[in-house]
């Protein structure tokens, strides 16, 4: 393989571990993406000035009720996936990575996804799973964006790629148990990731994932969205109905208009 130095190694660090987490590459697009945020919770709330946007972002839970969360969060799904430059701005937060590690011809999820879990709340747990087995294509990466500071409990965890493998080859004995056996199973293997605002992380959705109770003293915020290389197979999640090209090359272009000339 033709790589580069800085190629090589963050290829291995992700073949490694499954993932990387790394300094976004564009701050000003993370910055105005933390500000439209902001600006949703501020209408919501009918707050008309926000000194502090960590403040009110890690201590959203003294604001809402935990019976109004999900009404809530899916209204600011709503309200940012509505504006126009978005998805380009979360884009811009990973670009690199996703160049290296996946390629340059990108497929991009049409909405971008929300997370929004309060301290001691058991209604927002995502339990263990890995998106390849409910039909996800193994060819897609996720890009996990905070938008607060994530650590211990209000992050998420991860199965290591050998500690999945060895899941993989007994999965089978797995049969007839729930996600909680399935999690108690790997509880000890699970890595924890922390991931700071001011940082992204890329991982492999074919890994077992997820989250238990926030018992940590703030509110967790994180935004999700899966891209692909164009070209890869696709699962259930097909082009045009949950994906779409964001960096069709020039090449590509010509080639999907040629026909060949009639005789």
């Amino acid at each position: 393989m033709y790589l580069d130095n800085n190629e090589i190694k963050l290829t291995n660090q992700y073949l490694d571990n499954g993932y990387i987490i790394k300094p976004v590459a564009d701050m000003e697009a993370l910055e105005w993406m933390r500000s439209k945020f902001v600006q949703i919770v501020s209408e919501y709330l009918g707050i008309s000035n926000v000194n502090d946007p960590e403040l009110l972002l890690n201590c959203i839970h003294d604001k809402i009720e935990v019976k109004d969360l999900n009404q809530f969060r899916l209204k600011v799904i709503r309200a940012f996936n509505s504006i126009h430059e978005f998805r380009e701005m979360y884009f811009k937060v990973a670009r690199p990575y996703l160049e290296i590690l996946v390629g340059n011809e990108l497929a991009m999820q049409l909405r971008v996804n929300l997370s929004i879990q309060f301290p001691n709340d058991d209604s927002s747990l995502l339990p263990v799973h890995a998106d390849t087995w409910s039909g996800d294509s193994p060819y897609e990466v996720v890009v996990w964006l905070p938008i607060v500071d994530c650590y211990g409990t209000k992050a998420m965890y991860l199965l290591p790629p050998l500690n999945s493998d060895f899941l993989n080859k007994d999965f089978k004995g797995m049969s007839g148990k729930n996600s909680e056996d399935i999690y108690q199973s790997i509880r000890n293997d699970v890595k924890w990731l922390e991931v700071k605002f001011g940082e992204v992380l890329v991982f492999d959705q074919a890994l077992p994932h997820g989250n238990r109770i926030n018992t940590e003293k703030e509110t967790r915020w994180s935004m999700n969205c899966r891209f692909k290389s164009v070209f890869t197979p696709y699962g259930d999640k097909k082009l045009g109905e949950f994906f779409e090209p964001i960096t069709l090359r020039a090449a590509t272009q010509i080639g999907m208009k040629y026909k060949l000339p009639s005789l």
